[in-house]
């Protein structure tokens, strides 16, 4: 069998075939592909489509398909130039790659697939590529694969902010509460972020959005009232359980800090060091923490007093209670805080009453950021890999490819 004929039948190139191969020792197999529809030029960024060329000049190309047998596959060929009304004087598309890129699709494909199930060094050194390149290779993949048509018939929004890299780099997500997907993520986590979302996503599309449920920061509220001013705001009631649990490590840490002072560090020493058995839930304590949680009772006093009020705000919405019974019960921990003399603690409860509209909302609708907080420890693992990307948009497109509507195949499984 011809090695043509052999390379044929195993890349099965859309739209193209093999007509000559080239190995010379230890290097790359060198395979020349020619279109199978020669007469017709394509854009690579729109349908247009043309016969006549631009001038005629040939470009070598070449492009780095899947190994073959632990050897590297670089396919060439001559490419003509076109003019097209849209984008102008360019190069002609090929059907196995996609644009702007010297990697195959099914090279890329196989990229993607492997960056969003195992760490960078090992997609690096099975693939032989930079890990900054397969940050570029992510996009390209995310940017093909991504429907426009899913901004339709939004209901029910999550918007959040996570940090993908060290210096408050931070990048801002929208998810769709119904299909638990990341649908768009912009670089910055301020208001003008969220609002290049509605406008990318336009006004009639936005008109459909009822709820968005976030943080208690003053960003994202804003960016909705100013876009969306039909959709209602939700106060995210994990967010509000953490306004407690923050302000109990800010009167433990305060405490710390005054025990230091003292001539015998041991008091210290038990502030420092009873640090999660006060911030993690009764359920999840280890038999250590529950013993240490038990001395800390027994001594009652500042700290106990501000656990209690940290447990009675989570047990609200731990409880199957009625939208009334939670506002009610919300009111009683505010009055509760602001009496309690701990600074935190007041200002937690301040925090609170000026969110009373957004908390009722998320309650009486049942609608959290839940399902986005369970796509959080997905979301850090990926920003831990993309540590070593140097733009935003590589990390979002690592982020799309493990959370949002993209589904990534083998090549060799489509």
């Amino acid at each position: 069998m011809r090695a043509t004929t052999l390379l044929n039948r195993v890349f099965k190139f859309t739209g193209a075939t093999v007509t000559a191969v080239h190995h010379v020792g230890h290097g790359p197999i060198t395979a020349t592909v020619k279109l199978t529809a020669r007469r017709k030029l394509s854009c690579p960024h729109c349908p247009f489509t043309t016969t006549a060329g631009y001038d005629t000049r040939w470009t070598e190309s070449s492009w780095r398909h899947l190994d073959a047998a632990g050897t590297p596959v670089i396919l060439k060929m001559l490419r003509r130039r076109l003019r097209c009304p849209a984008h102008g004087v360019l190069v002609q598309a090929v059907p196995f790659a996609r644009p702007a890129s010297r990697f195959t699709r099914d090279f890329e494909d196989m990229v993607a697939w492997l960056v969003t199930r195992t760490d960078k060094t090992s997609v690096s050194t099975f693939i032989r590529i930079a890990w900054r390149t397969v940050g570029a290779i992510c996009a390209r993949v995310v940017g093909d694969q991504l429907d426009e048509t899913r901004f339709e018939g939004l209901v029910n929004l999550g918007v959040d902010g996570i940090s993908w890299r060290k210096h408050h780099n931070y990048l801002t997500l929208v998810s769709d509460h119904e299909t638990s997907t990341i649908l768009w993520g912009g670089a910055g986590k301020n208001a003008a972020t969220l609002d290049r979302f509605f406008i990318e996503i336009g006004p009639e599309n936005t008109a459909s959005i009822e709820a968005v449920s976030m943080d208690m920061g003053a960003a994202f509220s804003k960016s909705v009232r100013t876009n969306a001013p039909d959709a209602v705001i939700c106060i995210d009631p994990f967010h509000v359980v953490q306004l407690g649990t923050n302000a109990l490590e800010v009167v433990r840490r305060d405490q710390w800090q005054r025990a230091r002072a003292l001539p015998d560090q041991s008091f210290a020493k038990k502030y420092k060091g009873h640090r999660y058995a006060l911030l993690k839930n009764p359920g999840t304590l280890t038999e250590k923490q529950s013993a240490t949680l038990d001395h800390l009772r027994e001594d009652g006093g500042t700290l106990w007093q501000g656990y209690l009020l940290k447990e009675s705000l989570r047990e609200i919405f731990a409880g199957d209670l009625s939208s009334a019974e939670v506002m009610a019960m919300i009111q009683d921990w505010c009055d509760a805080a602001t009496t309690s003399g701990l600074g935190p603690f007041m200002k937690a409860g301040a925090t609170l009453r000026g969110h009373i509209n957004g908390i009722h909302a998320a309650v009486s609708r049942g609608l959290s950021n839940g399902k986005h907080e369970g796509l959080n420890n997905k979301i850090r693992t990926m920003t831990r890999r993309s540590y070593g990307f140097h733009s935003p948009e590589a990390a979002l497109a690592l982020i799309m490819l493990a959370c949002g509507p993209v589904e990534v195949r083998i090549p060799y499984q489509k």
